[in-house]
């Protein structure tokens, strides 16, 4: 299963705001300087320090906005420059003005590479634009540019004066601006390593409700669901407890929840186990492996279907083919010793590939779902027409052969049955009416 981003997720409550993940204004600005001398060191004149001060005190964000560009176009080689820019950002951020803030940012970053609040909008906003993309490499390069900025914030190092919690906010947007780029990329180790450094950092209840922590909870559970392996259990566990959360939002969460469970369980029995565990914890317990048990692995699931089936032969085709593909290889031989050199009839197999020689066909419902050939039927005369991919045919042919991994059945002396043509029907004698 591809990823899915629950976009809908951000939009509530209030959680798609500007100034969001970042901080409130005085979490890392100077205070107002006063005439003559600001900050404890910088001189001001009378007009510079008046310019100054009705940018920071008026009375609406866009009288801020403006009245801070008009200061520094005016002084642009300011002492406080770096501070009018960073209230600059926070003023554009509070009109919603994305593009703006983000210029404020850039600008700020020029007098100030390190700027950790400067590094946090940039890396939100860049972040949230590309999430937005759809076109698959324009969104890579979109989250590329988002996540730099987050690497930069990351090696910044907390600035002095900035309190814990708020440093915390900083990085778990950053970590979650490099997650989203791996997902783009298909790197789910490095996302999963991500996600979980940005849930150390935030507060319990952002993960109890909806938006875009509990987004991120989800992306743990398909990037554990993606990777190579797939790590089923854990997709299960960050799955249902995203969904155990997620409100009216939960139906579009579950049916990956479900399905990760029962890929690693083997059916959905002691599910609501699992659901009560996930409430009483964001990170699954170190016994989970213990407390919910494995399926049985496919050699012994092989192992007991052979040692439970009198006579291998009357085996489903489906069955068969999970032996030849999953048993041992004793075992595959044993299944297919049994139908090596029978002819057989297979109605409606789906054309993957074709030519005059060979067809490459469907057979298996998973063969069909996925796309994917699992029989190979070979033609000692060449085909005169050959159907089109994706074509339905029916095919009879002789054993002949298989392949394990990935599994591929031949056929031998193969041929293509012919539709029957629709019966005529007779035609309707009407009776005349006197």
């Amino acid at each position: 299963m591809k990823k899915v981003v629950l976009a809908s997720l951000l939009a509530v409550a209030g959680a798609a705001t500007v100034a969001q993940p970042c901080f409130a204004q005085d979490a890392s600005a100077p205070a107002a300087p006063a005439a003559g001398q600001a900050g404890g060191q910088v001189q001001m004149s009378p007009e510079e320090y008046k310019a100054y001060n009705d940018a920071d005190t008026a009375a609406t964000p866009a009288a801020q906005a403006a009245g801070f560009e008009a200061y520094l176009k005016a002084y642009p080689n300011s002492a406080v420059k770096k501070d009018a820019l960073q209230k600059l950002m926070f003023a554009y951020s509070k009109t919603n003005d994305q593009v703006k803030t983000l210029d404020a940012a850039d600008r700020l970053l020029q007098v100030d590479p390190k700027n950790l609040t400067a590094l946090t909008f940039e890396t939100y906003l860049r972040k949230s634009a590309g999430d937005a993309l759809t076109d698959p490499a324009a969104k890579t390069a979109a989250l590329d540019k988002a996540a730099g900025f987050a690497q930069t914030g990351l090696s910044a190092g907390k600035p002095t004066g900035m309190d814990d919690a708020t440093f915390k906010t900083a990085t778990s947007t950053f970590e979650s601006a490099i997650a989203d780029d791996d997902i783009s990329k298909k790197d789910y180790t490095d996302a999963i390593t991500a996600i979980k450094a940005e849930l150390d950092g935030v507060t319990p209840d952002s993960t109890q409700a909806p938006g875009p922590v509990l987004q991120d909870v989800f992306l743990l559970s398909t990037s554990y669901m993606n990777s190579t392996p797939p790590d089923y259990l854990n997709c299960a566990w960050y799955a249902t407890r995203a969904a155990a959360f997620a409100g009216q939002y939960a139906s579009a969460i579950q049916p990956t929840a479900t399905y990760c469970y029962k890929k690693y369980h083997g059916n959905a029995d002691g599910y609501d186990k699992l659901q009560a565990l996930v409430k009483t914890s964001l990170t699954p317990p170190t016994d989970l492996g213990t407390t919910i048990k494995a399926a049985p692995k496919p050699a012994d699931i092989v192992a007991n279907l052979i040692a439970t089936t009198p006579d291998l032969a009357t085996l489903a085709i489906g069955d068969k083919e999970y032996v030849l593909q999953n048993g041992k290889p004793e075992d595959a031989d044993k299944v297919f010793g049994t139908i090596k050199g029978k002819t057989a009839q297979f109605p409606d197999t789906v054309v993957v590939a074709a030519t005059a020689d060979q067809l490459q066909v469907s057979v298996s419902d998973d063969a069909v779902q996925g796309k994917t050939a699992d029989f190979a039927f070979n033609f000692a005369t060449p085909l005169k027409t050959v159907p089109a991919v994706g074509d339905k045919v029916t095919l009879t042919g002789t054993y002949a052969s298989y392949t394990q991994s990935p599994l591929l059945i031949t056929m031998s002396d193969s041929a293509i049955v012919p539709k029957k043509a629709p019966a005529s029907k007779a035609p309707v004698h009407h009776r005349a009416t006197h």
